[in-house]
């Protein structure tokens, strides 16, 4: 298997207390992963109205106990108004010519990262999402036109995107990820294709998203975009892991208790129950009630992992209500 290095971003915040229990989870589920893990951190600037940096000793310890190497970035394009755009900003500070993996921080590693035999040279995302963009208006261009106008407008092939297992004018026809997840031989490359594309659909987009909305869809629009102009597409049943056996994008901690797996679960409270990481952890108040509290048991309870609502959304209602729901 070919060596990579693994790229998360984290600040202030949530974010900082997420990425130790991926970096945990790593540990634990492949001790003896080769490459190298890059916490990328955005530094303060003109684009940060607040300081987004990690400042705390005990966070920066887990991170080198955990052996991560922090990363600073600068924020040229993105910041306070778009955060999701630390992403691709962060890759652009990556070890040229390396192949990378980038993983949200909400992400548990429940097995062996090492052994998901990755193609480098056609990359690929998370196919883990709804059909969330666009939103198609009744006198509106509808999907064909919408994302035509995006690949045309970057001088990508854009038939040879389509899956045609699915008809016209249905979502899942058009390539469409989510950003949790995605890989490619090279972080520059990679990055300032992204970087260059949501600037220029966020500044400049074409006529056909006149009425859809940018915040937050921007990276999942212009990551197709990059992808398939990179000569990549859907990931292929060998990355059938990620998602899966290997990894657990979990997103919030009420719908990890909610819906994932007994593995899952399992490999959370692991990691987090030494007293080291329950020390830290225990700072961030929703962590604490969720993990420490007994809160996430009881969320656990409310649902039937054989008969989950199919749509997301019905499951955070019913977290809501029971007075569950916290991030």
């Amino acid at each position: 298997m070919a060596e990579f290095n693994i790229l998360i971003v984290a600040q202030n915040g949530r974010l900082m207390y997420e990425a130790i229990i991926f970096l945990a989870s790593l540990r634990r589920s492949d001790p003896s992963f080769p490459g190298r893990v890059f916490v990328a951190i955005p530094q303060p600037g003109d684009r940060w109205q607040d300081d987004p940096s990690v400042r705390d000793q005990g966070v920066l310890d887990l991170f080198d106990e955990f052996g991560a190497t922090v990363l600073p970035f600068e924020s040229h394009h993105f910041g306070q108004d778009y955060p999701y755009g630390n992403k691709a900003e962060a890759l652009l500070a990556l070890p040229e010519g390396e192949p990378f993996v980038f993983f949200d921080t909400d992400t548990l590693i429940t097995d062996k990262l090492s052994t998901v035999p990755f193609e480098f040279d056609r990359p690929s995302a998370s196919m883990r999402r709804e059909g969330t963009w666009p939103k198609i208006e009744l006198y509106g261009p509808g999907y064909d036109a919408t994302w035509r106008s995006l690949y045309e407008m970057f001088d990508v092939p854009f038939d040879t995107s389509l899956d045609p297992s699915f008809p016209d004018e249905y979502w899942e026809r058009y390539l469409y990820f989510n950003a949790g997840w995605f890989f490619y031989r090279c972080p520059q490359v990679f990055g300032r294709r992204l970087v260059d594309t949501m600037v220029a659909i966020r500044d400049t987009p074409p006529e056909t998203l006149v009425c859809q909305s940018l915040d937050p869809w921007l990276d999942q629009i212009a990551l197709p975009i990059v992808i398939h102009g990179l000569g990549g597409g859907r990931p292929g049943p060998e990355l059938a892991g990620l998602d899966g056996e290997t990894t657990c994008h979990w997103r919030a901690l009420p719908l990890l208790y909610a819906r994932q797996s007994d593995a899952a679960v399992a490999c959370l409270e692991e990691v987090t129950a030494p007293n080291r990481v329950k020390k830290v952890l225990k700072q961030y108040d929703p962590f604490k009630r969720m993990i420490y509290q007994g809160r996430g048991a009881r969320a656990r309870d409310l649902f039937d992992r054989n008969a989950l609502p199919k749509k997301e959304a019905a499951i955070r209602n019913r977290l809501k209500r029971e007075r569950l729901w916290m991030r």
